[in-house]
């Protein structure tokens, strides 16, 4: 990525959160499947994801339920950014190996966590690097990734150690509108 590329995405992400702080927190949501795999898979396993960044308190809440996993889980995390919208995949931006304390050896389960959306530690190390080397260019990728449809949570498990159950974040349709994404948001829906 060139710099004028990465000045412009923190520029949007900086602009896009001084709009969000005027209307509050923007709320992303994922649903999870073994289709949506790279490559996929005929995993029965489903599950939700909602992800609540909140531009005040600069912090990104996830919430998560996952069931009928064939195998039992061992990681989660979320990756970003891929090269294409719901497509693709990308290196870990989250907590490695894990998300702290999301839960393990298990088929189904749900997890809730908060974390700093300007703490080093919220963040894989490779992905602040890759991104600026600070935790706010971090927060500033990560942003854009998840406004962009190019971050997914990934649950891996012992049967599919790549990942057996996947899902893109999509602004809700009130953030898109916001974002100016309708389109990006009508084209996911219809996938």
């Amino acid at each position: 990525m060139t710099v004028s590329a990465s000045r412009f995405i923190v520029a949007f992400v900086t602009a896009s959160s001084l709009a969000a702080a005027a209307q509050g927190a923007i709320t992303y949501t994922a649903s999870l499947n073994g289709v949506i795999e790279a490559p996929p898979n005929a995993s029965p396993g489903t599950g939700e994801a909602t992800l609540v960044y909140d531009p005040i308190a600069r912090t990104y809440t996830l919430s998560t339920t996952f069931r009928d996993l064939l195998g039992v889980v061992t990681v989660a995390h979320i990756h970003a950014a891929t090269a294409n919208p719901f497509t693709g995949t990308a290196g870990v931006a989250t907590p490695t190996p894990t998300f702290p304390g999301f839960p393990a050896g298990v088929s189904s389960g749900t997890y809730d966590v908060v974390l700093s959306s300007i703490a080093t530690s919220s963040y894989n190390g490779a992905f602040i690097t890759n991104n600026g080397g600070t935790a706010l260019s971090a927060e500033a990728a990560f942003r854009s990734a998840l406004d962009s449809g190019r971050a997914y949570l990934n649950i891996h498990s012992s049967l599919f150690p790549g990942g057996e159950i996947r899902g893109f974040f999509v602004p809700s349709p009130s953030a898109a509108a916001m974002l100016g994404l309708g389109g990006l948001v009508a084209m996911r829906r219809r996938r």
